[in-house]
């Protein structure tokens, strides 16, 4: 039941969010242990830029402090690639916790949706 209501979440988010060049979809994982973004241009099927909590600069942080970087360091890395404007896919996660931890972070570093 739980992954059913994740799923149709997904297929809901999906089925009306989509990245472009002027606007690119910046996509939400969230793993057990980690989480990452990812900035994806649809039209084309190629990833902009990524970040991940695996990454070194993610050690000894605590999960809603290392979404908060992610967001911000997802931003930093958007900015260098002349990014400014994206639109945000939560890929079916609720809005809280880690997801809403990053969207911030992506927002004070800059990113607008």
């Amino acid at each position: 039941m739980k992954k059913e209501n994740f799923l149709k979440r997904k297929i809901r988010v999906r089925a009306k969010v989509e990245g472009s060049k002027e606007r690119p979809r910046l996509s939400v994982f969230r793993s057990n242990k980690f989480l990452y973004a990812q900035i994806i241009d649809d039209q084309k099927g190629v990833t902009l830029a990524s970040v991940s909590t695996k990454e070194e600069a993610f050690k000894d942080k605590k999960s809603l402090e290392k979404a908060s970087f992610a967001g911000e360091e997802i931003a930093k890395r958007a900015k260098a690639k002349k990014i400014k404007k994206v639109v945000f896919d939560k890929s079916g996660y609720r809005y809280h916790g880690q997801v809403k931890a990053l969207a911030d972070g992506a927002r004070k570093g800059g990113l607008e949706f």
